[in-house]
């Protein structure tokens, strides 16, 4: 019995000495048990820091960068660097991949399917897809091997082999269920470009 007694006398002393007396001031700085991040590693635009040579926190922007949504030609868009091919949120089938409610089928008038093309849409198709649809598109990315998470489409199966190309366009752009949407980091012709390589995938493995 008289170990419970000092074990409880301890967590009276503890619980006291962590919340402390309220209404008085003190010169040091409060004990803090769940700080809540109010001491974060950052630095406020006019503070000064030692870090960067000027001794300023604010810094000007990497020569180069533009700010995300910005009208500028993008890579693998020559010829065609009009807005309706870059983050366009347009009604046309281009950007959409749909006509009224209804998936389209091929491509839009804007797009040409060409070798290049499907060989662009083979890059992107690494940068973004792979991790989780795999290398193949069988959905066994890198991914699937770390995290518990319900599996990924199989762009091979059937049943997404027979999606028209409007609808594969309308799920990179929007996402569908764990899949976030890429309307903001993919242009809308990298968008349909992925799509061209997606059916071509799908073509070789037969479906």
């Amino acid at each position: 019995m008289r170990w419970f007694f000092l074990v409880l006398a301890i967590a009276m002393v503890a619980t006291i000495y962590a919340i402390g007396p309220r209404g008085e001031k003190f010169s040091d700085p409060p004990f803090e048990l769940f700080p809540d991040m109010d001491h974060q590693y950052k630095l406020r635009p006019q503070e000064p820091s030692e870090f960067f040579a000027d001794g300023q926190a604010a810094q000007k922007p990497v020569s180069g960068t533009v700010p995300l949504g910005y009208s500028l030609p993008h890579a693998g868009n020559d010829g065609n660097t009009g807005s309706d091919l870059e983050y366009s949120s347009g009604d046309g089938y281009a950007s959409t991949g749909q006509f009224g409610d209804n998936y389209g089928e091929g491509y839009p008038k804007e797009v040409e399917l060409t070798p290049a093309l499907v060989k662009r849409g083979q890059e992107r198709y690494q940068v973004f897809c792979t991790p989780c649809h795999g290398d193949s598109g069988n959905g066994q990315g890198i991914v699937s091997k770390y995290w518990a998470i319900p599996p990924t489409a199989n762009m091979l199966d059937a049943r997404v082999s027979a999606m028209p190309e409007g609808q594969i366009f309308s799920t990179i752009t929007h996402g569908k269920g764990l899949m976030g949407p890429y309307n903001g980091v993919i242009p809308v012709k990298d968008r349909w470009a992925i799509v061209s390589y997606v059916k071509s995938l799908q073509a070789a493995s037969g479906n």
